[in-house]
């Protein structure tokens, strides 16, 4: 894409040139580079300073088009809703819950994810999303968008709006160039001096320079926009477990008069990020695939006759909504009604989905987690205690040492919490368990940067105090550490190159080898495990097996962060190969399990199923 965007304005360049010889001739040569090289510095200058202003961020971008931040607590259930959706939605997705934003005036249904990385991500959705989808759709809009997130598509969305902003700036220069030789000037006052035929030549062709190198960007914007935008449909199955939420907010897409289409100035720049097309489509610029292509490739058979007849009722239903003036009708699925969010995900998922997992969203269970833990979760300062309560020793000697480590670095409060949590925390279910520690990252993401790195060094101090951490120990410092780092404010991160398989092949073989110990009862079976995941990712490869270190956490966090570099491609294979390790033997344990689910969420990507453990 970048370097199709590139080729764009190196063609443009060289109109420029011709534009300049042409139009000028009498002038010289050396002039002549001089004016190539000030447009060229022109575009980078526009394209730098666009992307500048989209280092902060997802919040960056959603400010750009008027969104509101949607508040932690908000009165309005339907935001109440929103809120609840995403941070579901994070939880299955394996990501930190995004900063959330409404655009307010905008009837269509649309939404887009946007930032420079996982944790510094922003969702926006329309009103028209409030208003239209039901809790199942408003989840597959949400899944569909946090694979942007997942994929890495967000940096590669601003450096486009980076240079498709530079590329522009060129057609506006030569429409200022233009109003130049007008009789007046934009305040009205008459002109005493205007420039020469020439200059109006050369800003013409300036204009129609710009304009054209935009259009050819469009183009290429649109082509590359389309593949991932079908891939996004995919990956959000993944993420809710079933496709009639997804497939209904496309068929509602399709039916609503306001459609998708948005009024902000800008919906062209965010085009490719959008859930659906923001504009009217046109053949060579629709940025996304048509709508009955992606409901057909969720509802295989469905046909435009069907999609009439769903737009037909649909359309009854808000006529029945507009004389009775009941909202729930507006935004009801045709077979139930959404669940009241009072009974919703937090308290009653059985399945619980840890970082990079999913399981169905609609999965009820008996197990609860109780209401006073939910609560702490969601209070930013309850859940530093909450969290630290995972890493107390069950040896009362030992947790009293640990209680004043705590209370010498976050204060008494924290570390009564912590205490007075302990036990209830550990004994729920490991699932659950995660769960609970999953809802709490969105509230500990509030706090300062200065306090979430004390809260780090104080959950690094109490898994030392033993002096030997323990894999559910191991698990809780790297999620604390991936997740509440400080992403820099005001400046881009530095891009890094994706990596193929080949090149992480020693980093792959040593994850596979914990992995295959954790599940093994000797080393001749760990090493038949380990084995067969190499042989799922890299057929053909020799490698050595490599001992695993009774320390091998350094050696293990080093492997997942190269790992994390990797291709989608090769993302995918290093899970299929673990998963083929982890069920070499039959039985997938509750320690593999836990790995397999911790190297998922380090590599920002999902298992393909929840591991089944013995």
């Amino acid at each position: 894409m970048i370097v199709a965007l590139v080729d764009a304005v190196v063609w443009m360049l060289w109109c420029v040139h011709s534009a300049f010889l042409i139009g000028t001739p009498h002038l010289g040569g050396k002039l002549l580079v001089v004016v190539t090289a000030v447009v060229a510095g022109g575009i980078l200058a526009c394209s730098f300073h666009r992307m500048r202003s989209l280092s902060a961020g997802g919040r960056a971008v959603a400010a750009s088009v008027d969104a509101e931040r949607v508040p932690a607590e908000p009165d309005d259930p339907r935001l109440r809703r929103l809120r609840n959706v995403v941070e579901e939605m994070a939880i299955a997705a394996g990501v930190p819950a995004p900063a959330i934003y409404l655009m307010p005036d905008e009837a269509g249904i649309n939404a887009f994810a946007a930032g420079l990385e996982p944790r510094d991500a922003a969702i926006c959705v329309t009103q028209g999303c409030l208003d239209h989808l039901n809790r199942d759709e408003l989840q597959g809009v949400i899944g569909h968008e946090l694979s942007h997130v997942l994929n890495g598509d967000m940096r590669m969305n601003i450096r486009i709006m980076g240079l498709l902003f530079g590329i522009q700036a060129l057609g506006i220069l030569g429409r200022r160039m233009l109003d130049a030789y007008e009789d007046t000037d934009d305040l009205g006052r008459r002109r005493d001096v205007r420039p020469g035929v020439h200059f109006l030549a050369l800003g013409a062709a300036l204009m129609a320079i710009g304009y054209v190198g935009l259009l050819a960007g469009r183009m290429i914007q649109a082509a590359l926009s389309r593949s991932r935008e079908s891939l996004a449909d995919a990956s959000a199955l993944q993420f809710t477990r079933q496709s009639d939420g997804l497939a209904g907010a496309l068929k509602k897409v399709a039916s609503i008069q306001e459609g998708s289409y948005l009024c902000s100035g800008r919906r062209g720049e965010l085009a490719h990020m959008l859930f659906a097309e923001g504009d009217e489509p046109r053949r060579w610029f629709a940025t996304h695939p048509p709508l009955l292509e992606r409901v057909r490739a969720l509802e295989p058979g469905f046909s435009a006759t069907a999609l009439k007849r769903f737009a037909a009722r649909y359309a009854a239903s808000l006529s029945a909504h507009d004389e009775s003036g009941d909202d729930n009708l507006r935004s009801a699925s045709p077979r139930s009604m959404a669940p009241p969010e009072s009974l919703g995900l937090y308290t009653r998922f059985g399945a619980a989905p840890s970082a990079g997992t999913a399981p169905s969203l609609r999965a009820l269970s008996k197990e609860t987690l109780p209401p006073e833990l939910v609560d702490a979760a969601r209070d930013p300062e309850a859940a530093q205690g909450l969290v630290l309560a995972y890493a107390l020793s069950p040896e009362w000697a030992l947790r009293d040492r640990q209680g004043a480590l705590v209370a010498a670095i976050l204060g008494d409060a924290v570390a009564a919490q912590a205490k007075t949590t302990a036990d209830t925390v550990g004994g729920l279910p490991l699932k659950l368990r995660q769960l609970l520690l999953a809802l709490a990252m969105p509230s500990l993401r509030k706090l300062p940067p200065a306090r979430r790195g004390a809260l780090v060094h104080a959950a690094d101090q109490l898994v030392r105090a033993d002096g030997r951490m323990e894999l559910q120990e191991y698990a809780l410092m790297r999620l604390l550490r991936a997740q509440l780092r400080e992403p820099a404010v005001g400046t881009p991160a530095a891009p890094m190159e994706a990596l193929k398989l080949h090149a992480c092949r020693e980093s792959y073989a040593l994850v596979c080898a914990v992995l295959a110990c954790h599940g093994s009862t000797s080393e001749a079976q760990a090493r038949q495990a380990w084995w067969l995941a190499m042989q799922e990712a890299l057929p053909g490869e020799t490698l050595v097996w490599p001992a695993v270190p009774a320390l091998w956490q350094d050696m293990f966090d080093r492997a997942l962060d190269e790992l994390d570099r990797l291709d989608p491609t090769g993302k995918e294979l290093v899970v299929q190969g673990l998963l083929r390790a982890a069920r070499a033997d039959g039985t997938v344990t509750s320690d593999e399990a836990q790995l397999l689910r911790l190297i998922s969420a380090s590599l920002h990507c999902t298992l393909p199923t929840e591991p089944a453990v013995a």
